[in-house]
């Protein structure tokens, strides 16, 4: 995301765009957390003293830092990530790696994938998004940093090279401003001088581990996987409503409903299961109220996980409007080898059959292609199913 901090307080506050604003705590030994480009064109950066970059912009918005917010738009960016796909590693708040080979066939050429991946990110959180595409991480990396702010770079693999070699060495992936100056002093200033350099040169200066890898960043070799967590610690989705819905409405048990068919169908993408199933509802008031209940065995059922969570949702008091809902699967476990939960008078395929049409339907059509009955608002109509779906 571009300037993750500062979009976020725009997108609230529409009418500060175009405008220097700066996030920063407003403590006497604050600092700046964020700033917009209209900002950092007057040399603030993040780090920076905030009484610094007062002095540097004294017309500029400063906005005090909203960390909460920050996470929440972090959760639901990385969500929308891995409706795309589950092959999705996020290193950091605001960036990560997706490999979308297996989702080519279903949404197309890996481009119009980034395109698609922005807008949704701008429809759904109001903030802008950069995006490189390449054959590797690395180069992925540099290019979604060249295309900043608000754009789009694709470097094709057999011009790799070609795009590496006349940016200053600094720009490669992972490399420090101790290691530029370093290089910088051997007069290697390009990524193609250190790419035509020899090796023991390299290996004397940074030593033989960082040499060999940045070497091999600066010719175009990078075949580092994309890795998903091995494992999650929880899977959780969470909405917060336009109006605030009364308890124990139609509504609210339609947005239940969603989100645990949305978790579970990240479980099932993720290959695990669930012991654990808990709801959180914040009322408007704001106070949170959660509660939990334990499986006897593990499962991954959409059917299951929905009926314990509107269970849930209904053991919570209180009648008050409702400004928020999540579902949250814990105590995660690989789906190999685990027992399964047969209800009583199943033969034991039923439910899974049913996940398994789905999930096939949602991975060839979208996340969007299918869903339970129950979440079409009332005297609505189906929806023409997509071509080639009966």
């Amino acid at each position: 995301m571009d300037a993750f901090f500062a979009s976020v307080e725009l997108a609230s506050r529409p009418e500060l765009r175009g405008l220097p604003v700066v996030v920063a705590s407003a403590s006497a030994r604050g600092v700046v957390v964020a700033a917009t480009y209209e900002a950092r064109a007057y040399g603030i950066r993040a780090g920076q003293p905030t009484s610094q970059a007062r002095r540097r912009a004294p017309g500029a918005v400063f906005i005090a830092p909203h960390h909460e917010a920050y996470r929440a738009v972090s959760r639901g960016v990385m969500m929308l990530l891995r409706d795309v796909t589950p092959m999705v590693e996020q290193v950091s708040v605001d960036e990560a790696f997706l490999d979308v080979t297996g989702a080519a066939r279903r949404l197309g050429p890996a481009v119009q994938i980034a395109q698609e991946i922005r807008a949704r990110i701008w429809d759904n959180f109001s903030i802008t998004a950069s995006a490189g595409v390449a054959a590797s991480k690395s180069v992925a990396k540099i290019a979604s940093t060249r295309a900043k702010p608000n754009g789009l770079l694709e470097v094709p693999p057999e011009a790799t090279v070609d795009f590496l070699r006349p940016l200053p060495v600094g720009a490669l992936w992972g490399i420090g401003p101790a290691t530029t100056s370093v290089l910088e002093r051997l007069g290697l200033r390009t990524v193609a001088d250190l790419a035509d350099s020899p090796d023991e040169v390299i290996a004397r200066a940074i030593g033989q581990a960082a040499a060999l890898h940045l070497l091999a960043l600066a010719r175009g070799q990078d075949d580092s996987p994309v890795s998903p967590p091995r494992q999650e610690k929880s899977i959780s989705a969470e909405t917060t409503f336009e109006q605030d819905l009364a308890a124990g409405s139609a509504a609210l048990r339609r947005a239940v409903i969603a989100l645990a068919d949305k978790t579970a169908w990240r479980l099932r993408e993720a290959g695990l299961m669930c012991r654990t199933i808990g709801v959180k509802l914040r009322r408007a008031d704001f106070q949170t109220h959660g509660r939990s209940h334990t499986l006897e065995v593990p499962a991954d059922s959409t059917k299951l996980i929905s009926q314990v969570a509107q269970g849930l949702i209904g053991s919570i008091p209180g009648d008050g409007g409702v400004r928020l809902a999540g579902v949250r699967l814990g105590s995660l476990v690989p789906r190999s080898g685990a027992p399964l939960q047969l209800a009583f008078g199943e033969e034991g395929s039923g439910l899974e059959a049913v996940d398994q049409v789905r999930d096939d339907v949602r991975r060839r059509f979208g996340p969007d292609a299918l869903r339970p009955g129950t979440l079409l608002p009332p005297g609505r109509p189906p929806e023409r199913p997509p071509d080639g779906l009966a």
